[in-house]
Protein backbone atom coordinates (compact mmCIF):
# COMPACT_ATOMS: atom_id res chain seq x y z
CA UNK A 1 0.00 0.00 0.00
CA UNK A 2 1.34 3.72 -1.02
CA UNK A 3 0.43 6.59 1.20
CA UNK A 4 0.52 9.78 -0.87
CA UNK A 5 0.08 13.13 0.23
CA UNK A 6 -0.81 16.39 -1.79
CA UNK A 7 -2.74 13.59 -3.51
CA UNK A 8 -5.68 15.94 -4.47
CA UNK A 9 -3.45 17.24 -7.44
CA UNK A 10 -0.40 17.81 -9.63
CA UNK A 11 2.25 15.31 -9.02
CA UNK A 12 0.29 13.84 -5.98
CA UNK A 13 -2.32 12.88 -8.13
CA UNK A 14 -0.07 11.49 -10.96
CA UNK A 15 1.70 9.46 -8.88
CA UNK A 16 -1.65 7.94 -7.25
CA UNK A 17 -2.23 7.44 -11.04
CA UNK A 18 1.17 5.69 -11.57
CA UNK A 19 0.76 3.31 -8.64
CA UNK A 20 -3.16 2.45 -9.05
CA UNK A 21 -2.01 1.27 -12.89
CA UNK A 22 0.65 -1.30 -11.13
CA UNK A 23 -2.46 -2.30 -9.14
CA UNK A 24 -1.47 -0.67 -5.26
CA UNK A 25 -3.87 0.00 -3.17
CA UNK A 26 -3.61 3.67 -2.09
CA UNK A 27 -4.05 6.03 0.85
CA UNK A 28 -4.92 9.51 -0.62
CA UNK A 29 -4.27 12.52 1.89
CA UNK A 30 -5.07 16.26 1.11
CA UNK A 31 -7.31 19.06 2.05
CA UNK A 32 -9.70 19.02 -0.42
CA UNK A 33 -12.09 15.53 0.22
CA UNK A 34 -14.13 16.36 -2.79
CA UNK A 35 -11.47 16.16 -5.61
CA UNK A 36 -9.57 13.08 -3.40
CA UNK A 37 -12.99 10.92 -3.63
CA UNK A 38 -13.50 11.68 -7.04
CA UNK A 39 -9.70 10.75 -7.34
CA UNK A 40 -10.22 7.64 -5.81
CA UNK A 41 -13.49 6.46 -7.44
CA UNK A 42 -11.72 6.79 -10.76
CA UNK A 43 -8.90 5.13 -10.16
CA UNK A 44 -10.93 2.04 -7.68
CA UNK A 45 -13.19 1.88 -11.18
CA UNK A 46 -9.95 1.96 -13.79
CA UNK A 47 -7.47 -0.63 -11.94
CA UNK A 48 -9.53 -2.73 -9.24
CA UNK A 49 -7.76 -1.00 -6.38
CA UNK A 50 -8.79 -0.01 -2.96
CA UNK A 51 -8.28 3.82 -2.39
CA UNK A 52 -8.82 4.94 0.73
CA UNK A 53 -9.51 9.07 1.44
CA UNK A 54 -8.37 11.16 4.29
CA UNK A 55 -9.27 14.99 4.01
CA UNK A 56 -6.06 16.12 6.28
CA UNK A 57 -3.97 19.47 6.45
CA UNK A 58 -0.73 18.13 6.29
CA UNK A 59 0.31 21.12 8.67
CA UNK A 60 -1.89 20.50 10.88
CA UNK A 61 0.05 17.96 13.58
CA UNK A 62 -3.25 17.26 15.76
CA UNK A 63 -5.06 16.11 12.69
CA UNK A 64 -1.87 14.20 11.74
CA UNK A 65 -1.80 12.37 15.46
CA UNK A 66 -5.27 11.86 15.03
CA UNK A 67 -5.38 10.38 11.70
CA UNK A 68 -2.35 8.32 12.50
CA UNK A 69 -3.64 6.93 15.84
CA UNK A 70 -6.87 6.34 14.17
CA UNK A 71 -5.46 4.37 11.41
CA UNK A 72 -2.95 2.62 12.97
CA UNK A 73 -4.28 -0.76 11.32
CA UNK A 74 -4.33 0.69 8.22
CA UNK A 75 -1.28 2.37 8.52
CA UNK A 76 0.73 -0.88 9.24
CA UNK A 77 -0.03 -2.00 5.43
CA UNK A 78 2.01 1.28 4.12
CA UNK A 79 5.11 0.01 1.90
CA UNK A 80 5.66 3.83 0.66
CA UNK A 81 4.98 7.49 2.12
CA UNK A 82 5.14 9.60 -0.93
CA UNK A 83 5.46 13.24 0.85
CA UNK A 84 4.36 15.16 -2.39
CA UNK A 85 2.67 17.89 -0.26
CA UNK A 86 4.54 21.09 -1.26
CA UNK A 87 3.86 24.74 -2.24
CA UNK A 88 4.80 28.55 -2.53
CA UNK A 89 3.21 31.25 -1.28
CA UNK A 90 4.02 34.63 -2.61
CA UNK A 91 6.99 35.72 -5.03
CA UNK A 92 9.16 38.31 -3.35
CA UNK A 93 11.87 40.19 -1.94
CA UNK A 94 13.27 38.88 1.07
CA UNK A 95 12.54 42.23 2.35
CA UNK A 96 9.24 42.90 1.05
CA UNK A 97 7.86 39.75 2.48
CA UNK A 98 4.53 38.60 3.89
CA UNK A 99 5.29 36.75 7.06
CA UNK A 100 2.11 34.71 6.75
CA UNK A 101 3.06 33.29 3.21
CA UNK A 102 5.79 32.51 5.05
CA UNK A 103 4.31 30.31 7.60
CA UNK A 104 1.87 28.38 5.21
CA UNK A 105 5.38 27.82 2.52
CA UNK A 106 7.34 26.47 6.14
CA UNK A 107 4.58 24.68 8.02
CA UNK A 108 3.39 22.53 4.24
CA UNK A 109 7.08 21.96 3.16
CA UNK A 110 9.09 21.16 6.50
CA UNK A 111 6.46 20.36 9.20
CA UNK A 112 4.16 18.67 6.99
CA UNK A 113 7.20 16.00 6.08
CA UNK A 114 8.60 15.60 9.35
CA UNK A 115 4.52 14.62 10.43
CA UNK A 116 4.01 12.40 8.59
CA UNK A 117 7.38 10.65 8.73
CA UNK A 118 7.39 10.59 12.05
CA UNK A 119 3.71 8.61 12.10
CA UNK A 120 4.99 5.71 9.69
CA UNK A 121 8.69 5.50 10.60
CA UNK A 122 7.66 3.34 14.00
CA UNK A 123 5.73 0.85 11.42
CA UNK A 124 8.40 0.98 8.95
CA UNK A 125 10.94 0.17 11.25
CA UNK A 126 8.73 -2.85 12.88
CA UNK A 127 8.50 -4.00 9.75
CA UNK A 128 11.98 -3.51 8.75
CA UNK A 129 11.19 -2.04 5.21
CA UNK A 130 9.43 1.14 3.77
CA UNK A 131 10.42 3.56 1.22
CA UNK A 132 10.45 7.32 1.86
CA UNK A 133 9.77 9.70 -0.93
CA UNK A 134 10.06 13.15 -0.50
CA UNK A 135 9.59 16.00 -3.15
CA UNK A 136 12.24 18.47 -2.94
CA UNK A 137 13.50 21.31 -5.66
CA UNK A 138 16.10 22.79 -8.00
CA UNK A 139 15.18 25.30 -5.61
CA UNK A 140 16.58 23.40 -2.37
CA UNK A 141 20.04 23.30 -4.47
CA UNK A 142 20.28 26.07 -6.61
CA UNK A 143 18.65 29.70 -5.25
CA UNK A 144 16.86 32.49 -7.34
CA UNK A 145 15.60 36.04 -6.91
CA UNK A 146 12.42 36.57 -4.60
CA UNK A 147 12.33 32.43 -4.41
CA UNK A 148 14.03 32.85 -0.85
CA UNK A 149 11.64 31.03 1.53
CA UNK A 150 10.74 28.41 -0.58
CA UNK A 151 14.05 27.57 -1.74
CA UNK A 152 15.09 27.56 2.35
CA UNK A 153 12.48 24.99 2.70
CA UNK A 154 13.62 22.86 -0.02
CA UNK A 155 16.55 23.31 0.68
CA UNK A 156 15.46 21.97 4.75
CA UNK A 157 13.68 18.55 2.64
CA UNK A 158 17.26 17.77 1.22
CA UNK A 159 19.29 18.01 4.54
CA UNK A 160 16.43 16.21 6.17
CA UNK A 161 16.18 13.64 3.40
CA UNK A 162 20.03 12.92 4.17
CA UNK A 163 19.91 12.69 8.26
CA UNK A 164 17.01 10.01 7.66
CA UNK A 165 19.49 7.98 5.80
CA UNK A 166 22.57 8.23 8.19
CA UNK A 167 19.40 7.65 11.50
CA UNK A 168 18.00 4.98 9.29
CA UNK A 169 20.55 3.12 7.94
CA UNK A 170 20.68 -0.66 8.96
CA UNK A 171 17.00 -0.38 9.52
CA UNK A 172 16.25 -1.54 5.64
CA UNK A 173 14.16 1.64 5.44
CA UNK A 174 15.12 3.57 1.78
CA UNK A 175 15.24 7.33 1.61
CA UNK A 176 14.82 8.69 -1.88
CA UNK A 177 14.93 12.91 -2.57
CA UNK A 178 13.03 13.74 -5.90
CA UNK A 179 14.48 17.66 -7.06
CA UNK A 180 12.17 18.94 -10.46
CA UNK A 181 12.74 22.04 -11.82
CA UNK A 182 9.94 23.56 -14.03
CA UNK A 183 6.91 21.83 -13.31
CA UNK A 184 3.34 22.68 -15.31
CA UNK A 185 0.94 21.97 -12.05
CA UNK A 186 -1.17 24.60 -9.96
CA UNK A 187 2.22 25.25 -8.07
CA UNK A 188 2.56 28.55 -9.85
CA UNK A 189 -1.12 29.34 -9.59
CA UNK A 190 -1.17 28.90 -5.82
CA UNK A 191 2.26 30.97 -5.75
CA UNK A 192 0.73 34.02 -7.79
CA UNK A 193 -2.58 33.63 -7.46
CA UNK A 194 -3.50 34.90 -10.97
CA UNK A 195 -3.77 32.14 -13.83
CA UNK A 196 -2.36 34.69 -16.24
CA UNK A 197 0.63 35.06 -14.47
CA UNK A 198 0.91 31.45 -13.73
CA UNK A 199 0.47 30.71 -17.37
CA UNK A 200 3.58 33.14 -18.50
CA UNK A 201 5.76 31.14 -16.26
CA UNK A 202 5.60 28.36 -18.67
CA UNK A 203 5.13 30.45 -22.21
CA UNK A 204 7.56 29.34 -24.61
CA UNK A 205 9.26 26.25 -23.44
CA UNK A 206 8.13 22.95 -22.67
CA UNK A 207 8.17 21.74 -18.60
CA UNK A 208 8.55 19.41 -17.29
CA UNK A 209 4.94 17.64 -16.21
CA UNK A 210 3.29 15.66 -13.51
CA UNK A 211 3.72 12.43 -15.18
CA UNK A 212 7.07 13.13 -16.07
CA UNK A 213 7.91 13.13 -12.31
CA UNK A 214 5.89 10.70 -11.37
CA UNK A 215 7.10 8.31 -13.50
CA UNK A 216 10.66 9.30 -12.23
CA UNK A 217 9.15 8.53 -8.50
CA UNK A 218 7.83 5.06 -9.69
CA UNK A 219 11.41 3.89 -11.05
CA UNK A 220 12.71 4.87 -8.04
CA UNK A 221 10.22 2.70 -5.69
CA UNK A 222 10.58 0.32 -8.38
CA UNK A 223 14.03 -0.77 -8.03
CA UNK A 224 15.28 -3.71 -6.09
CA UNK A 225 15.57 -3.49 -2.13
CA UNK A 226 19.16 -3.73 -2.01
CA UNK A 227 19.24 -0.01 -4.12
CA UNK A 228 18.38 3.22 -2.91
CA UNK A 229 18.09 6.43 -5.48
CA UNK A 230 19.36 8.93 -2.87
CA UNK A 231 18.32 11.73 -5.47
CA UNK A 232 17.37 12.17 -8.73
CA UNK A 233 17.29 15.83 -10.58
CA UNK A 234 15.11 16.34 -13.11
CA UNK A 235 14.66 19.70 -15.82
CA UNK A 236 13.19 20.37 -18.98
CA UNK A 237 15.29 20.26 -21.54
CA UNK A 238 14.48 24.04 -22.34
CA UNK A 239 15.66 24.86 -18.51
CA UNK A 240 19.63 24.94 -18.01
CA UNK A 241 19.31 26.17 -14.36
CA UNK A 242 16.67 28.15 -11.75
CA UNK A 243 17.55 31.17 -13.92
CA UNK A 244 18.17 30.43 -17.52
CA UNK A 245 15.89 28.54 -19.76
CA UNK A 246 14.68 28.60 -23.13
CA UNK A 247 11.60 30.38 -24.94
CA UNK A 248 10.59 30.36 -27.86
CA UNK A 249 8.75 33.45 -29.60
Amino acid sequence: MVLITGASSGIGEACAEGFAREKRNLILVARRENRLRQLADRLSHAHGIIAHVFPVDVRNKDQVQTFALNQKNLLTQVKVLVNSAGLSKGLSLIQDGNSDDWDVTLDTNIKGVLYFTRSLLPIFIENKEGHIVNLGSVAGRWPYPKGNVYCASKAAVAILSESLRWDLNGTGIRVTEISPAMVNTEFSLVRLGNQEKADAVYSGLTPLSAQDVAETILWSVNRPQHVNIREIVLYPTDQASTTLSHRRP
